[in-house]
C-alpha cells in the first residue's frame, strides 16, 4: 500500500507540473479537438454515429484509474495515448466573454470581447427578449475565440442568478436582482441564448435521452444554493452557514436554479462556498442529486466553486480528512472540483476505501457527455455546426450595439423635478461634470469584465454633446476621503448645467467585499449639497453603482433635480447615459432591487429569513416582505412620457375554474381553503391555464419601451408577500400609441404560495392583480 501510495503522489506531482508549464504555454491556432487523428479516429468513442452514452461508456472503459481520477479537476491534463486534448472547464461570461477564469485568452487576433452591462443594469430592462440576445451574442463570440485557438475550453461559469437578498452584498451587481420571478426569467433566457437553444421552443431539452443536442457553450447557473454573503464582520463565505426555512428556500432561494434547469436547459450547475442548514452544498446529496437532479431533472455537470470541496475539511471542519470530503462530494452528486483537490486525494480515497471507481465513473459519465455535446469528440471543427464561427464575429458592430441597447434599456430615471431632462442641445452653451466616476472608463464595466471592445467615459460622451464642458473630480477616488469642494463649488457657479458622476466602484462593492453602510461613500453626499447648493439651476445626479445606496438627501433636495442610476453600464454606458440625458432615449429602466435606508444595516447580513418578524422587530427583506419605508422601490422608474393601464380581461369573466377532472373535496386541504398543489397533481396543474390582457397606452411626448408589471396582492395574514411580481413584458410604444400585452399564467405557479413546511398551496377565493395603479380582482373556484 506504501508503494502504491508514492506513485500515486509521483503522478499527481507530475501532473501539477504539466499543468503549471501548460498554464503558461503559447495558445496554438488550432483549437484543441480530438478524434482528428491517430490513435483516437479509430475508437468508438469518436464515432458519432453512435449515441453520446455509447461514446462516453466507451471512452471511459478505456481510461485507467490514474486517468480518471486525472479528470476531476478544472484543469484536465490530456490522455496522449488516447489522443484525448487537455481541457479547462473554467471561463466566465458573466456579461461577456471575459479573461477572468483559465481558458481564454485575449493574447492572439482577437485582443476583445463585447462588453455588456453589469447584470443588474440588463435587469432593470425586464426585457426577456434582450436577456436572450445577450447571451445568444456571448456565446457566438465565446465559440468564435475558442475556434480561432484562444480557448481551452467552452464551458462558461454564468450566470449568477442568486436572489440579490442584502443590499450590501458586494456580488448583488451580478444579479438579475430580488425577485425570484424576474431571476428566473433572466437563467432561462440567458442561458438559452448562450447555449444556442430556441427562445419560443425546447429544441435543446436536457433529458437522458436528448443529451445528444449540440452546444454552442455550455453555461453553468451558480451558485447553489442559499449564497449572498461574501465578506461581513468576519463572517465569510467559506464558513457561513446559511439558516434557511423550508418555506423560504422553495419560494425565495431555489426557483431560480430550478427554472434554469427545466426551462433554460442549463448543461452545468455549481455549488457553493457555503453550508445550508449545516450541510456545505457541495456535499449535500438531498441538494445535488435528489432535487437538482431527481426531482427537476438536471443532467449535466455539476462543479464546486473554486476550493469548495477542500474547505469542507481545511476551513469548515465538515469533513475529518481530505480523503471524506472527496467521498462527501463525489457521492452527493458532485462532478469536477474547481482546484486540483480532488485529483490530489481521490486515489487516497479508493484506498481508504471512502469511494469506489464507480462513483469516480459516474462523475466521468456527466464531464464527458458535455464535452461531446460540444463537438470536441467529433474531429475537426469545420464539421461541426459551430466549427466555423470566425474572429470577425467578435466585437461586430451589431453586437456593440445591442451593448448600447442594454445600457439605454436598462438605465433607470429615479427624479425628475419640474421636467429638468431631457436636456436641450440647443440650450445647454456650457456644462460642468463632477465627480470620481465621470472620467474613468473602467469604472463602467463592474467585475468579470473582459476587455471591451472599445473605451468611451461619460465625460467624453457629454463632451460630444456640448463642446463647451469643463471637468472636475471633486474626489481623488470614490472613496472620497476629502473633496476639493472649492474647486467642484466654482465650476457648479460658472456653467449653465452641472451633470455629478458619483456612487460606488469595485474598491467599494465586488466579491469577497461586502459594503458596511448604504450611504455614498467618504464625503461624496457633502461634496453634491455643496455643489448643488452653488449651481446655477438645479443639478443631475448620476449613481453609478451595483447595489443599492441611500440618497434620501438628494431625494429630498430641491437643488438636485434629477437623479439617474446608471449601474455598471458596460462598453457602450458612457454614450448611453448621455443619450438618456439628452432626450435622445426615453428612460424605461425599472429598479430590479429595493434601495432600502441606511437604517437597514442594523439587520444581521448573516439572516436569511425573507419574512419579517414584528415580535421582535426584523423588516423583512425584499419588496414582497420588507415593511419599512424604501428610499425607492422596487419596480421603480420613471419616463419622459407618462404611461396608463387598464384591465381588458382576465379569465373567464374573472373567475378560474380549477381542473374538473380533479375531485378536490376528496383532497386534504392544508388550511381552511388551500390546496396542496402536489396533491392536485402536476399534470392537472400544468393544464389549468387563465389569460390577462392588460391595454397599456403611451400618452406622449416621446416613443419608449416600457416593462409592463403584472403583480399579486396577497392579504395581509403573516407569511404571505404583501405582492409578488408573477408576469411582465416589455413594450415598445410611440407616442400617443396603445397597445395590448397578454399574459398567459398557470394559477398553481403564479398564484400559488408556499406554507411554512414549504408545501406549494393553491387558495380558492379572491385574489388581488395589480399593474400600475390598477387592480383586479380575480376568483380562484373549486
Amino acid at each position: 500500500m506504501g508503494i502504491l501510495k508514492d506513485q500515486h503522489h509521483s503522478l499527481f506531482l507530475l501532473l501539477n507540473i504539466i499543468n503549471v508549464l501548460a498554464s503558461f504555454s503559447v495558445q496554438s491556432a488550432e483549437p484543441p479537438f480530438s478524434c482528428a487523428s491517430i490513435p483516437s479516429k479509430n475508437y468508438n468513442f469518436c464515432n458519432a454515429k453512435l449515441s453520446i452514452q455509447q461514446r462516453v461508456d466507451d471512452l471511459i472503459s478505456k481510461l485507467t484509474l490514474d486517468e480518471k481520477i486525472s479528470q476531476l479537476g478544472d484543469i484536465a491534463p490530456a490522455i496522449p495515448r488516447l489522443g484525448i486534448p487537455a481541457y479547462k472547464w473554467w471561463s466566465e461570461s458573466l456579461h461577456g466573454v471575459s479573461n477572468s477564469g483559465k481558458g481564454i485568452y485575449f493574447n492572439g487576433t482577437i485582443r476583445s470581447a463585447t462588453s455588456f452591462p453589469q447584470v443588474i443594469l440588463s435587469a432593470a430592462s425586464f426585457n426577456p427578449n434582450l436577456w436572450y440576445l445577450i447571451g445568444q451574442v456571448i456565446g457566438t463570440e465565446a465559440r468564435a475565440i475558442y475556434n480561432a485557438g484562444q480557448a481551452e475550453g467552452l464551458t462558461f461559469w454564468a450566470p449568477n442568478i442568486n436572489v440579490f437578498r442584502d443590499p450590501r452584498w458586494g456580488r448583488g451587481q451580478e444579479t438579475p436582482g430580488e425577485d425570484p420571478e424576474t431571476v428566473s426569467r433572466y437563467a432561462v433566457s440567458y442561458v438559452r441564448g448562450m447555449q444556442g437553444d430556441s427562445f419560443n421552443n425546447k429544441k435543446g431539452g436536457v433529458t437522458a435521452s436528448s443529451s445528444s443536442t449540440g452546444l454552442k457553450v455550455s453555461a453553468c447557473c451558480k451558485h447553489y444554493t442559499a449564497y449572498d454573503l461574501d465578506n461581513w464582520e468576519k463572517v465569510v463565505r467559506y464558513t457561513f452557514d446559511a439558516k434557511v426555512t423550508a418555506q423560504d428556500l422553495v419560494d425565495t432561494y431555489q426557483p431560480p436554479f430550478q427554472s434554469c434547469v427545466q426551462e433554460g436547459h442549463a448543461s452545468g450547475m455549481m455549488c457553493s462556498y457555503n453550508r445550508v442548514n449545516g450541510v456545505p452544498t457541495c456535499a449535500d446529496y438531498n441538494l445535488l442529486s435528489k432535487t437538482a437532479r431527481a426531482s427537476w431533472g438536471f443532467y449535466g455537470y455539476i462543479v464546486s466553486d473554486c476550493d469548495a470541496v477542500s474547505i469542507i475539511h481545511d476551513a469548515q471542519g465538515y469533513a475529518k480528512a481530505p480523503e471524506d470530503a472527496v467521498a462527501d462530494v463525489l457521492q452527493a452528486g458532485m462532478d469536477v472540483n474547481c482546484g486540483n483537490y480532488m485529483q490530489k486525494y481521490a486515489g487516497s480515497a479508493i484506498q481508504q476505501k471512502k469511494i469506489t471507481e464507480s462513483d469516480i465513473n459516474r462523475a466521468l459519465q456527466n464531464l464527458f457527455t458535455i464535452r461531446m455535446r460540444l463537438g470536441l469528440f467529433d474531429g475537426s471543427p469545420k464539421n461541426q455546426a459551430y466549427g466555423n464561427i470566425p474572429p470577425t464575429q467578435v466585437c461586430t458592430q451589431d453586437h456593440q450595439n445591442l451593448a448600447l441597447e442594454a445600457a439605454r434599456e436598462g438605465i433607470v430615471l429615479l427624479k425628475n423635478s419640474n421636467n429638468l431632462l431631457p436636456l436641450s442641445k440647443a440650450k445647454v452653451a456650457s456644462l460642468g461634470v463632477i465627480g470620481p466616476n465621470a472620467n474613468n472608463f473602467t469604472t463602467l464595466l463592474g467585475n468579470y469584465a473582459g476587455p471591451p471592445c472599445k473605451s468611451i467615459s461619460p465625460l467624453q460622451a457629454l463632451q460630444s454633446y456640448v463642446k463647451d464642458t469643463k471637468y472636475v473630480p471633486g474626489c481623488s477616488s470614490v472613496a472620497c476621503p476629502s473633496s476639493s469642494t472649492s474647486e467642484a463649488v466654482q465650476l457648479a457657479s460658472s456653467v449653465d448645467y452641472v451633470i455629478m458622476v458619483m456612487g460606488l466602484d469595485l474598491t467599494q462593492e465586488k466579491e469577497e467585499l461586502d459594503r458596511e453602510n448604504l450611504v455614498l461613500p467618504g464625503m461624496q453626499e457633502s461634496l453634491i449639497t455643496s455643489v448643488a447648493k452653488a449651481a446655477k439651476k438645479p443639478v443631475i445626479l448620476v449613481l453609478m453603482c451595483g447595489g443599492p445606496v441611500d440618497v434620501t438627501f438628494a431625494k429630498l433636495d430641491d437643488k438636485i433635480g434629477a437623479i439617474l442610476w446608471v449601474g455598471y453600464p458596460g462598453e457602450a454606458g458612457g454614450l448611453a447615459m448621455a443619450e438618456i440625458l439628452f432626450g435622445e432615449h426615453n428612460p424605461g429602466g425599472r429598479l430590479p432591487v429595493t434601495w432600502y435606508p441606511q437604517e437597514f444595516t442594523k439587520v444581521p447580513m448573516t439572516d436569511m429569513r425573507m419574512r419579517a418578524d414584528p415580535a421582535t422587530g426584523y423588516p423583512g427583506r425584499t419588496y414582497r416582505f420588507y415593511t419599512g419605508t424604501p428610499v425607492f422601490k422596487f419596480g421603480f422608474g420613471l419616463s419622459y412620457s407618462k404611461f396608463s393601464y387598464e384591465f381588458v380581461s382576465v379569465a373567464t369573466e374573472g373567475s378560474v375554474y380549477l381542473n374538473k377532472s380533479v375531485n378536490l373535496y376528496d383532497l386534504k386541504k392544508t388550511s381552511g381553503n388551500s390546496y396542496d398543489t402536489m396533491k392536485i397533481g402536476s399534470k392537472a396543474c400544468k393544464n389549468l391555464k387563465f389569460s390577462a390582457v392588460v391595454g397599456v397606452k403611451n400618452h406622449g411626448p416621446m416613443a419608449g419601451r416600457h416593462p409592463v408589471m403584472l403583480f399579486k396582492r396577497s392579504s395581509t395574514l403573516q407569511g404571505r408577500p404583501m405582492e409578488q411580481l408573477i408576469r411582465f413584458k416589455s413594450v415598445q410604444l410611440d407616442a400617443g400609441e396603445e397597445a395590448k400585452v397578454e399574459f398567459i399564467m398557470n394559477p398553481c405557479k403564479h398564484l400559488g404560495r408556499t406554507e411554512v413546511d414549504g408545501a406549494k398551496v393553491l387558495d380558492e377565493g379572491s385574489h388581488i392583480l395589480v399593474v400600475g395603479e390598477k387592480e383586479y380582482e380575480l376568483s380562484i373556484i373549486a
